[in-house]
């Protein structure tokens, strides 16, 4: 798992949240996102943002493991055998989020913010997931430090940079000009 250099500020959330509904905008795509751990926090940060109706389709808060299954179509025998607290469940959050409210691209937090530790998972825990329309599938593994609110705001910063990441022309993302297409 990475460490990231330092916890977030607000500030740092809140920059990439600019950061990612103008890239958004500028791409005519949407975004939807699942949260866990963070409550609302994301899709807070991303609302915060002017312009965020052009490109923000909603959120689903799925604090409890059973909505995970239910409303974002996590597998149930996944989150039987592993816990709420793992890669794949972020995967299958992003993913199904997008399918649940029509959005091109999803993101997902899950993780333990603490104070005590959860589904055998340290505090500082978390995974962050992004699903785009193009296959885009990719899951950050986070072992983070701080209280809880430290490690909510730098999970806020994570998912978004993972997108932003993600999304075409940001350059860690295939550029079909490069690589020969069209």
């Amino acid at each position: 798992m990475s460490t990231p250099p330092k916890v977030a500020d607000a500030a740092d959330a809140a920059t990439a949240a600019e950061d990612a509904v103008r890239r958004l905008t500028e791409l005519g795509t949407t975004l939807a996102v699942a949260e866990s751990l963070t409550g609302g926090l994301v899709a807070a940060a991303v609302t915060g943002v002017p312009g965020a109706s052009r490109v923000f389709r909603g959120s689903v808060t799925a604090y409890a493991t059973e909505l995970k299954r239910d409303v974002l179509g996590v597998d149930g025998g996944l989150l039987a055998a592993r816990g709420a607290v793992d890669p794949d469940v972020a995967r299958s959050m992003a993913a199904g989020v997008r399918r649940a409210l029509g959005a091109a691209w999803g993101v997902s937090t899950t993780g333990v913010a603490g104070p005590e530790p959860q589904d055998g998972q340290p505090v500082g825990t978390v995974y962050v997931a992004v699903s785009g329309p193009a296959g885009q599938d990719k899951v950050a593994a986070l072992r983070l430090n701080g209280g809880r609110a430290d490690i909510r705001r730098e999970s806020v910063r994570s998912v978004l940079a993972l997108l932003l990441g993600e999304l075409p022309g940001n350059g860690r993302t295939q550029d079909t000009e490069q690589n020969g297409g069209t």
